[in-house]
């Protein structure tokens, strides 16, 4: 039985992880502390539409086919988990607002590669988008709708595929971290064959799965920045719960903020900065809160209930790198603030990488849930897989690797 060792516990290595084992694999995931990164920290927004913005049209493809792929990927996790209900799954789309005319200005220009696209946008006045969202501040100056946008609970989500993993008879999660890769060196090149733990212990592997987000970078040789995200969740009281029934983003005076239902309460966020600040920022906290206090006046009437920061791995181009890097190295990093949105997409791009071929069509596991992951009929994966490629930039960092 083939093994195959996931380096990284995060959305995109469970994920992985989770598409492998219908595949036959034996799995081993590999983390000092699972689903407490980037993936802990996030909106949950499965938002194609909503995230395109210009010069990034090398993504664009991608988002569109994850985000498609997402019903089959929550219902197959669901079936295995025993509670697809549980995974906050809303589709009910998502509403985009400009607070003043300069903001909707630049919404339409938005607009505009948005229906290029092929997704659907539907243009609203500010009377029709208090109607749907009657908490929205009457100053707003219009905006639109995107109704194939939807979100989902990554806290919830990631806990179903621990589960998952926990309880399947061929995989096995490490509580360990990944200090250095393993393997030899030919005349042909090297090849990895293993992982080194942070303890010390040597794992052997027919293949390995990088997916430790920007510790990758040194692992494997990976141009990778940190590009830090401040989010709040506030909790809301019943006098003026629920807020918002689906998720509102918005431009205000050129900043974007979005406030997304979860629970009793809303998430807001979210910065993007690019410094050396692991915390919190206390202008961050005050940008959001003044900005999405001008779109919905209610959300001042909340508690603060946690406040996170966390770095997620972003490339030169903010386009994931997954690719084959020696006979034995997958590497699936550099997602920046996409990994909960690409994450079906890039479990299954990456799991073909590692079995070598696409999985058939149908196909089922005693353990695992109905068919795998499928791609929609118009995605052209060659096309998705030479997008992502990680040799499209120059090693920019030496790998740290033990012979």
């Amino acid at each position: 039985m083939p093994h195959v060792v996931v380096a990284g516990a995060g959305i995109i290595g469970l994920a992985t992880a989770a598409e492998l084992l219908p595949r036959g694999w034996a799995v081993t995931v590999c983390d000092p502390a699972p689903a407490s990164g980037a993936s802990h920290a996030a909106a949950g927004m499965l938002a194609p539409a909503a995230e395109m913005v210009w010069g990034q049209n090398a993504l664009y493809p991608l988002m569109i086919a994850s985000g498609r792929m997402y019903p089959d990927f929550l219902a197959r996790l669901g079936h295995a988990d025993g509670d697809a209900a549980d995974l906050g799954h809303v589709r009910n789309g998502t509403l985009v607002v400009g607070a003043d005319a300069a903001d909707r200005a630049a919404l339409a220009d938005l607009t505009a590669i948005q229906r290029a696209a092929g997704l659907p946008v539907e243009t609203a006045t500010t009377r029709q988008l208090r109607r749907l969202e009657p908490a929205l501040s009457p100053a707003i100056s219009g905006g639109v709708l995107l109704p194939e946008d939807h979100h989902v609970d990554p806290r919830r989500l990631t806990a179903a595929l621990l589960r998952h993993l926990e309880a399947h008879p061929r995989a096995e999660l490490i509580r360990r971290g990944v200090s250095a890769l393993t393997g030899t060196t030919t005349d042909a090149g090297r090849a990895t064959d293993g992982v080194v733990l942070s303890d010390g212990r040597r794992l052997a592997a027919d293949q390995v799965v990088l997916a430790t987000g920007l510790a990758a970078r040194e692992l494997a040789d990976l141009p990778l920045r940190p590009i830090h995200g401040d989010i709040l969740r506030l909790k809301l009281p019943a006098s003026n719960h629920p807020l918002i029934t689906r998720t509102v983003r918005a431009l205000v005076n050129g900043r974007p903020v979005y406030a997304v239902p979860r629970g009793d309460g809303i998430v807001l966020g979210a910065s993007s900065r690019e410094d050396s600040g692991a915390g919190v920022r206390t202008e961050s906290v005050h940008e959001l809160l003044d900005s999405a206090h001008r779109i919905l006046p209610g959300v001042l009437d909340s508690t603060l209930e946690e406040a996170t920061a966390r770095a997620r791995p972003g490339t030169p181009d903010d386009v994931p790198l997954i690719g084959r890097r020696d006979p034995g190295l997958v590497v699936s990093t550099g997602y920046s603030r996409h990994g909960i949105l690409l994450a079906p997409l890039g479990a299954r791009l990456t799991a073909d990488l590692v079995a070598g071929s696409p999985p058939p069509s149908t196909g089922h596991d005693d353990a695992a849930g109905p068919s795998l992951l499928p791609l929609t009929a118009e995605a052209n994966v060659a096309a998705l897989l030479a997008a992502v490629a990680p040799d499209r930039f120059p090693a920019t960092v030496t790998a740290r690797s033990t012979p």
